[in-house]
């Protein structure tokens, strides 16, 4: 292994290689870098930046994603949209992968691919010095391919259209993870909230199979509420979780804590 490869380390690609299960956090919440120790400290293998559904600036995505990196958790950023500005600039900004919403078709695939990775596999544009690479100018050629190695792609599925088309998208090359929004899944199926119903199992199965056919990983994404059906699909061979955001951890531990202080007889 190269002094590069043994520097850019990515721990959900290591996981998954090893069969093993990657687990992720989801920071909404908080802005400081602070919340990159206490990912690592909690054990996570991987934090991602919600840019979907936060008010996060790219530089505040930028300084958490650095932070991640020092301590050994590896970032990840949900972008808003499939457009390079997005994709390719987070991953300027220190992130080890992307994930994208409401990836509908290979087509839509493809396109975040090209954005993602730089040539040949892409067409994303060279920035030497980033966060990942400790901000050195290594040899371009063995920086790119390190890079587009470690570089992640988490495609998300989350309406019916979508997931009729899993094996297309799960097939697309350079596509590494394929991950299903479960709550928008819901609520585009006319079930919303209904974690356990059978549209929801038969679609884990689906995308599982898809997966499975082309190599690529499972991931799980808004059941972090339902800890039974998480071990079910792990079991079935999803092999990437997102537990749960840094905001629905503050408030489950606040309130148990306040219960239980409140629960004290006074004398």
């Amino acid at each position: 292994m190269s002094e590069l490869e043994q520097l850019v380390q990515n721990r959900v690609r290591q996981r998954i290689a090893a069969g093993e299960v990657a687990v992720s956090m989801i920071v909404r919440l908080v802005h400081s870098i602070e919340i990159a120790t206490i990912a690592k400290t909690c054990g996570f293998d991987s934090l991602y930046v919600d840019l979907e559904h936060s008010a996060f600036s790219l530089q505040t995505t930028s300084q958490i994603c650095i932070a991640a990196l020092a301590v050994g958790v590896t970032p990840f950023v949900r972008v808003p949209g499939h457009q390079p500005e997005w994709v390719s600039r987070v991953l300027d900004g220190g992130a080890m992968g992307v994930i994208v919403p409401h990836v509908g078709s290979a087509a839509d695939a493809e396109a975040v691919v090209r954005h993602a990775k730089f040539p040949p596999l892409g067409g994303r544009s060279v920035s030497i010095g980033t966060p990942q690479l400790r901000f050195r100018n290594w040899p371009l050629a063995e920086a790119r391919s390190v890079m587009n190695r470690e570089t992640t792609v988490v495609a998300m599925i989350e309406t019916p259209d979508a997931l009729a088309r899993a094996d297309e998208i799960a097939g697309v090359e350079g596509v590494d993870i394929v991950m299903i929004g479960t709550n928008d899944l819901c609520a585009e199926l006319g079930i919303d909230g209904q974690f356990e119903h059978q549209k929801i199992k038969d679609a884990y199965a689906r995308v599982i199979e898809a997966c499975g056919r082309h190599g690529k990983a499972t991931g799980i994404g808004g059941l972090a509420s339902r800890p039974r059906l998480i071990e079910e699909f792990v079991r079935a061979g999803a092999r990437y979780v997102s537990s749960g955001a840094d905001l629905s951890f503050i408030l489950s531990a606040g309130a148990a804590r306040a219960k239980e202080v409140r629960a004290i007889t006074v004398a």
